[in-house]
């Protein structure tokens, strides 16, 4: 309710709310005290089936009281806790703060265990198997939604198991990362290259560059507009981790390959971000995650063995 910009949806909603329970309320004590036609027999003179006929007798009186306790049940409830538009009630509860205490809790039982983690250096987490086992399910739960669960990543996502890192695999970088996200921008640079011909020559000499099938003639047209590229991947196309710039020399493709991958990179440039894990994960738990992705891509890991 809180992101409406008038508090008419609020008063709206807390109205329909109190008149919906005093109508309750009036129908009840209205139907107590009304009394309906009665034959000789006490019964209301409808017949069904020839024999059936229903009685005029009232409601038992525990069952009434039933009705009037839960309606003053529900006021009691609505003032004590949220459910009258943006009114919070007097125990100031909300969804919010009892998953996080249940997080706390969770993080405080938890806390002993990572404690002795991280005291290690990550090199040495990578090569112990329980932290490893935690790290995998720290893994599953935070990061396998878009680096798969093999970490092998797909189109847009890196490979974690390659040990080829656009901003750099140390621990320190990948701990960094996992704490506060990583944005990363091609711009497009159709205009700065020239022509759709001399982008397509882009392309072919891009894909020189690491060795795939490439045209040649085009490849070597395209070598003088590459200039334009090396300012972020460098004159010899191996890129640059301080910018977080693609390697283009090891026939690693992030988001696709062949021509017009190149061509459509180049013409409409590419954000990516890896989301920040802060408000996720404990400053220790992000240490034993680390060194988990750390050792997917080093052989000297539990993870990667």
């Amino acid at each position: 309710m809180s992101d409406f910009t008038s508090n008419f949806w609020s008063i709206y909603v807390a109205g329909i709310t109190i008149v919906s329970i005093v109508a309750c309320l009036l129908l009840l004590i209205m139907t107590g005290k009304s009394t309906g036609m009665s034959a000789s027999d006490n019964t209301t003179g409808h017949v069904w089936d020839g024999d059936l006929r229903e009685m005029n007798n009232p409601l038992p009186r525990w069952w009434a009281w039933l009705f009037v306790i839960t309606i003053v049940f529900s006021f009691v409830y609505l003032a004590l806790y949220p459910g009258l538009g943006t009114y919070g009630g007097k125990l100031g509860w909300t969804s919010v703060g009892q998953h996080q205490a249940e997080v706390d809790k969770g993080n405080a039982e938890v806390a002993p265990l990572y404690a002795k983690f991280s005291a290690m250096k990550p090199e040495d987490v990578a090569k112990d198997a329980q932290a490893m086992a935690i790290g995998e399910r720290l893994f599953m739960n935070n990061c396998a939604q878009c680096h798969g669960s093999d970490a092998r990543g797909n189109k847009g996502f890196p490979n974690l198991t390659d040990n080829d890192w656009l901003g750099g695999g140390t621990p320190e970088i990948i701990k960094a990362d996992i704490t506060k996200g990583r944005i990363t921008v091609m711009p497009p640079m159709a205009a700065a290259v020239g022509t759709a011909q001399d982008v397509k020559n882009l392309a072919q000499y891009v894909l020189s560059l690491s060795g795939s099938p490439h045209d040649s003639v085009q490849a070597a047209l395209g070598k003088e507009k590459f200039a334009v590229c090396a300012a972020c991947h460098g004159m010899d196309g191996k890129g640059n981790q301080a910018l977080g710039s693609a390697n283009l020399t090891d026939n690693i493709w992030l988001h696709g390959y062949g021509e017009a991958a190149i061509v459509a990179m180049v013409n409409e440039g590419k954000t990516n971000q890896m989301p920040a894990q802060a408000d996720k994960l404990t400053e220790a738990q992000v240490h034993v995650l680390a060194s988990y992705v750390w050792g997917l891509s080093n052989k000297g890991g539990i993870a990667a063995q």
